[in-house]
């Protein structure tokens, strides 16, 4: 799969993560049928900034988190912070992690089965 492809098909999976759902960048690869490219999916998640305003706010990129629930973005411009806010407002219930020092989603609770 060709990297362009593979990040236009990421982010028509995120496209289609309802609100108060979160996915993960794992879940999203195997859904591509690549379930080792979890990092893959974060590059192309990063790289959605290049894409033109409009076209960018399609996308619903604060729902996708790591694996084990935590906001794992470290962009300065899309900071942690932001990224609890969207979700916050999408009705999704943000907790901080005292030891981990990371915000953290039950993904038991909010985890998206498409």
């Amino acid at each position: 799969m060709k990297k362009n492809n593979f990040n236009e098909q990421v982010y028509k999976i995120v496209k289609q993560i309802p609100r108060g759902r979160v996915a993960s960048y794992g879940q999203i690869a195997a859904l591509l049928g690549s379930p080792r490219s979890a990092r893959a999916v974060g590059w192309a998640m990063h790289q959605m900034d290049s894409l033109p305003a409009k076209e960018f706010k399609q996308y619903a990129w604060w729902r996708v988190i790591n694996s084990q629930g935590f906001i794992s973005t470290t962009c300065k411009e899309h900071t942690y912070e932001l990224q609890k806010k969207l979700l916050v407002k999408d009705g999704v219930e943000v907790n901080w992690h005292d030891k981990k020092q990371m915000y953290y989603i039950d993904m038991g609770k909010y985890l998206w089965h498409p």
